[in-house]
């Protein structure tokens, strides 16, 4: 009798047992047979140290907050290596789509390959992913029209012959910061090779004043002698470096090619306090808070507005369409020295002191509030 009790025990355990184990895998979502409770939309970015990306960020969570799709944002803080770790741990939790702004185009090729192994829709975002075919879309402004509008505004506010013109790049790192050179260089070469300009900054960029486009080398060589990193640090010790090392004749009126609106403030200030710099003239990019207040106050002259919500949408658009089990629209693509990347372009917009209340205000990307002295 005791051996029958002890049976029915046993059995009464193992059913119990095997129940737990059934309910155990049906909690699995169907979509791919993940938890309900992975994430489904890893996303990278480069560095929390730059307003543009924790404006992102944010702009990201608020986008899918109504959404049934899980998503989790990590923070590169300027390093690949801690970038591939960030792409290792996001796959670790079961995602089906990887966003990234790779901090250095080539050395993440090595991370999104890792995502393309197990079956990760890459989206590589604001920044080209190169020399991989494991990207599969890139959302981006038009980095060459970014470019270009900041050269053109250079030519648009310069007066007289052999204007001063100080050149200043991104990092040699980032694909899109050739980008951005080769539109402003578009832009400027021809009112250099007639004389408007005269370049102060770059012995490689004056050897080559009678060349309409340079080749990847070319540019690289220029860069060389220009490049601020994005570190509004190295931008400033830059431009005090290159107004000590010229006299008087290139300064007065000068006009200054500066790729973002970080590195602009830090040469605006470098510029400002010169007391042989009459006057300048400088470009941005990103709308950052701080620069729009340096606009407004006469500080910086210009800024290059990508609308981040556009931009956050379309990459989302992407992801979305891509879980479920859409085919995603795009409109160009980029050869990222491997394929040609399908992609999604976002118009930009020129925002100086005469439109900033309209483009930014009045379109309710920042409060007024947020400004002072804005009429």
């Amino acid at each position: 009798m005791k051996k029958m009790w002890r049976m029915a025990s046993f059995l009464m355990v193992l059913a119990l047992f095997m129940g737990m184990l059934a309910a155990c895998g049906s909690s699995s979502s169907s979509g791919g047979g993940k938890s309900k409770s992975g994430v489904d939309i890893g996303i990278v970015l480069p560095t929390k140290d730059e307003p543009r990306w924790v404006q992102d960020e944010k702009r990201f969570k608020d986008a899918l907050k109504d959404s049934d799709y899980n998503v989790e944002i990590l923070f590169s803080q300027g390093s690949s290596a801690k970038e591939k770790e960030n792409v290792e741990t996001l796959l670790n939790k079961g995602i089906d789509v990887l966003i990234i702004t790779p901090q250095d185009g080539d050395a993440a090729a090595a991370a999104v390959e890792s995502a393309k192994k197990e079956g990760v829709t890459v989206i590589s975002y604001d920044r080209l992913i190169t020399n991989t075919d494991a990207v599969d879309y890139y959302v981006t402004f038009d980095s060459v029209a970014v470019g270009e509008a900041q050269g053109q505004y250079l030519i648009d506010h310069a007066n007289g012959k052999d204007v001063p013109l100080y050149l200043y790049a991104g990092a040699a790192s980032d694909n899109n910061a050739f980008l951005f050179f080769e539109g402003a260089w578009k832009a400027l070469q021809p009112k250099i090779a007639d004389g408007t300009f005269k370049i102060a900054n770059s012995s490689e960029a004056e050897g080559l004043k009678d060349t309409a486009e340079l080749s990847r080398d070319q540019m690289s060589k220029i860069l060389g002698q220009v490049t601020t990193n994005w570190d509004p640090n190295e931008a400033k010790n830059k431009a005090q470096t290159h107004l000590t090392a010229v006299g008087a004749d290139m300064k007065g009126d000068v006009a200054v090619l500066a790729p973002n609106d970080g590195t602009a403030r830090s040469i605006a200030d470098v510029f400002g306090s010169d007391s042989e710099v009459k006057s300048f003239v400088v470009t941005g990019q990103d709308a950052e808070k701080a620069s729009i207040q340096y606009v407004i106050d006469g500080k910086q002259s210009m800024t290059v507005f990508k609308d981040v919500r556009t931009l956050v949408t379309d990459a989302m658009g992407i992801a979305v369409d891509v879980l479920d089990d859409k085919k995603p629209e795009t409109t160009g693509s980029y050869d990222n020295g491997k394929k040609e990347v399908e992609a999604k372009q976002t118009e930009v917009i020129v925002v100086d002191k005469e439109n900033v209340k309209e483009k930014l205000i009045d379109s309710k990307y920042y409060e007024a509030s947020e400004f002072t002295g804005l009429e």
